[in-house]
């Protein structure tokens, strides 16, 4: 005989999963408020040092870069220690955000190597697994930083060229940082 689930216990059982996944992301606000941190600042440096004259060949971004990356690295291993299981949700979130990284390195070493403005580029990829994070966890203002995103980086592409650090610096501002803080606040229950 096999065990069947009625309707209501299947959907019971999803909603357990969403909770689950949110409860695992809401700790993964961290990582949104570092990158959100790190990359307005880089933004906001960047243009400071252009306007000034001064060509750093993107120091900000690759300090930032390196300084988020260390970070994020040393965090991530010891919250996987700490958290032990890992669920199904966990994995998708981490191979979207692996696949994500992947792909963003590859885009900056293509436009930079053909002299390009990475920023909408990365501004639209950036969209992606900030809205698919948000619809996944069902949390609304993630999946509106997504959407910040895809607009600051159709914007970035046709507008606003000599101030695309801080075009890109705003939608950090309004995709990551906003919403870390709000996920942040949610998770502490305030």
């Amino acid at each position: 005989m096999e065990n069947q689930l009625t309707p209501a216990q299947s959907l019971d059982v999803i909603n357990q999963m969403v909770a689950q996944a949110k409860r695992s992301f809401q700790r993964s606000n961290f990582f949104f408020l570092l990158w959100g941190i790190l990359l307005a600042l880089a933004g906001i440096a960047d243009h400071y040092l252009r306007s000034n004259g001064i060509q750093t060949k993107g120091a900000a971004w690759g300090i930032a870069g390196v300084i988020g990356g260390v970070v994020s690295a040393v965090y991530g291993y010891r919250e996987g220690k700490q958290r032990g299981v890992s669920t199904l949700m966990d994995r998708v979130q981490s191979v979207l955000w692996g696949s994500f990284v992947i792909t963003l390195i590859l885009i900056i070493i293509g436009t930079v190597s053909h002299q390009m403005n990475p920023n909408p580029y990365i501004l639209l990829l950036t969209g992606l697994p900030t809205f698919a994070t948000g619809a996944l966890i069902r949390f609304r203002p993630l999946m509106f930083g997504g959407v910040v995103f895809w607009a600051f980086g159709i914007l970035s592409f046709f507008f606003l060229h000599e101030y695309s650090s801080l075009v890109f610096a705003a939608a950090i501002i309004f995709g990551y940082l906003i919403p870390g803080l709000l996920l942040r606040r949610h998770e502490n229950g305030v």
